[in-house]
């Protein structure tokens, strides 16, 4: 079975006032770290998002074997992120894995978990010990209702409309952080601090 990984990386960081995807993390950037453990996982295509900060994006962060879309809409939110990806996702691809490029802590055991237990249903979301969040499977049989997406979290909608079975995937971990805030940001540099 063919699988994608799709990782959201188009933001403007708004709210941080600075490209989050920049930002220091480890001996890398908040994306480049993120992508380290994408590239890790069971994945036969990964895309990455790209819309602001893209050109610095492209000059700081290693995006070895990743596909980078351009996310023109990029500014009214995560969905038109994922729409841009779901046009250049593999015509086998069975769907994709959705992660987020401010979600560095992601665990590639999850991920692959996520691959091997959860792609049989429509949507697979990982159940954490302190709520639902990524990564997501999102079958192609959903990618119509995808792509019909407008603003944020509109995913979170789809996932709670009832419309579609959603399968969940216990993870023995807390949600994995990401990055909104400068407080997050701190929080996140705590978290991996030796």
């Amino acid at each position: 079975m063919t699988i994608t990984g799709v990782v959201l990386a188009a933001g403007s960081s708004r709210r941080l006032g600075t490209a989050k995807q920049l930002l220091p993390y480890r001996n890398t950037t908040v994306l480049g770290a993120t992508l380290d453990v994408v590239r890790s996982c069971a994945f036969d295509q990964i895309i990455v998002t790209l819309g602001g900060a893209a050109e610095a994006v492209r000059q700081q962060v290693d995006l070895t074997g990743v596909e980078v879309v351009m996310a023109d809409d990029f500014g009214s939110g995560c969905s038109s992120s994922l729409r841009s990806a779901l046009s250049s996702v593999h015509p086998r691809a069975a769907g994709i894995v959705l992660m987020l490029g401010d979600q560095p802590g992601l665990s590639a055991a999850t991920v692959d978990r996520l691959i091997a237990e959860g792609t049989t249903a429509a949507i697979t979301v990982c159940r954490y010990r302190d709520g639902v969040g990524h990564p997501f499977w999102l079958s192609r049989s959903i990618f119509g209702e995808l792509a019909r997406l407008h603003g944020d979290k509109a995913v979170w909608k789809v996932i709670e409309s009832g419309r579609f079975a959603v399968s969940r995937l216990d993870v023995d971990a807390p949600v994995p952080l990401d990055v909104d805030t400068w407080d997050d940001y701190e929080r996140l540099r705590a978290s991996t601090s030796p």
